[in-house]
């Protein structure tokens, strides 16, 4: 019986990990986290990354660390919460490790790392990071290598570098365009030609489940769900499937951008959040797209295709 400790466990794709490890017989786990489960709130220790003897207690008797914690929003204030949470959590968590003898860690950090990609990318692709999560998250990926590497022969990681996550309850950026959509206040900014890689969440909790098995030293995958999809595409889909009539209305990126920045200072001025930024423009904008060399050997299946993941999204948040 293999004993799991999910770090983030209350989250977005934690919670979906957690169902799916709870249906598995070999494995029992326990939930670190500084909020409650809604699915396994019995299963909760409270936790915070950011505190190391909170870490070490709560980590007694465990065999392996998935660690999804992150601070991941595009405005967080102060900057400095990026480092403390991603990068010194990161630290803590391998110290913690060291303090129960915990040799299998399984890391979610980010294709962020990346940046903005100009074609698909793998995982040998350069390290391009324009933000301070991505920055943050390629950090946090040293400090697990780091330790690793302090006994290769013993020691077990896997890096699993996501893109962008979407399904039911999440409330990201694909939430938000769909949203959007929904309203009828979208606007298309750009020509829409560029193309997106997405991961629903069941599959990429799947994908985190299957590599509990792993028994090497270093494993290191993208995840993304294929094909790749322009924008154009996507919001037709989307259109589709609200039984909405596809605006006509385009602004050229100069114009988005000019809109994304007048939102920051907004922001800025009101201390409020708002669905539009310069850094969702930027993004919306952009290509990420981004492949693994290396997932199909696993012998991994996604368990649902992505026009039915993005259908049932749909559904259940519009619908």
């Amino acid at each position: 019986m293999k004993n799991v400790a999910v770090i983030g466990g209350s989250g977005f794709i934690g919670t979906r990990l957690c169902q799916r490890l709870s249906e598995q017989d070999n494995v029992s786990f326990s939930i670190l986290d500084i909020a409650p489960s809604a699915g396994f709130p019995q299963l909760v220790i409270p936790c915070d990354v950011t505190q190391p003897a909170q870490l070490s207690d709560a980590l007694k008797g465990k065999d392996c660390i998935i660690n999804l914690s992150a601070e991941h929003k595009d405005n967080v204030q102060p900057i400095q919460r990026y480092y403390d949470v991603n990068v010194q959590g990161a630290e803590n968590v391998c110290q913690a490790a060291r303090d129960n003898d915990i040799q299998h860690i399984i890391f979610t950090s980010s294709v962020a790392i990346y940046g903005l990609v100009e074609q698909e990318t793998f995982e040998d692709g350069d390290i391009n990071y324009f933000n301070h999560y991505g920055q943050s998250k390629y950090e946090a990926e040293q400090v697990y290598l780091k330790w690793l590497e302090e006994d290769k022969d013993n020691r077990t990681l896997t890096i699993i570098r996501p893109t962008v996550v979407f399904g039911e309850g999440n409330r990201g950026n694909v939430y938000n365009l769909l949203k959007q959509i929904s309203s009828g206040n979208f606007i298309m900014i750009g020509d829409g030609t560029n193309k997106k890689s997405l991961a629903y969440v069941e599959n990429v909790a799947a994908f985190i489940q299957h590599r509990l098995s792993f028994d090497g030293s270093l494993e290191v995958f993208n995840y993304a769900d294929k094909p790749d999809l322009p924008v154009n595409e996507l919001v037709t889909i989307a259109n589709q499937a609200l039984d909405k009539k596809p605006s006509k209305l385009r602004l050229p990126y100069a114009l988005g951008m000019l809109g994304g920045y007048g939102f920051d200072l907004l922001a800025k001025v009101t201390g409020r959040e708002f669905p539009i930024s310069s850094v969702r423009v930027k993004k919306f904008c952009a290509t990420t797209q981004f492949g693994s060399k290396y997932r199909d050997a696993t012998g991994f299946t996604p368990p649902v295709d992505l026009p039915a993941a993005l259908s049932k999204t749909i559904q259940n948040e519009f619908k």
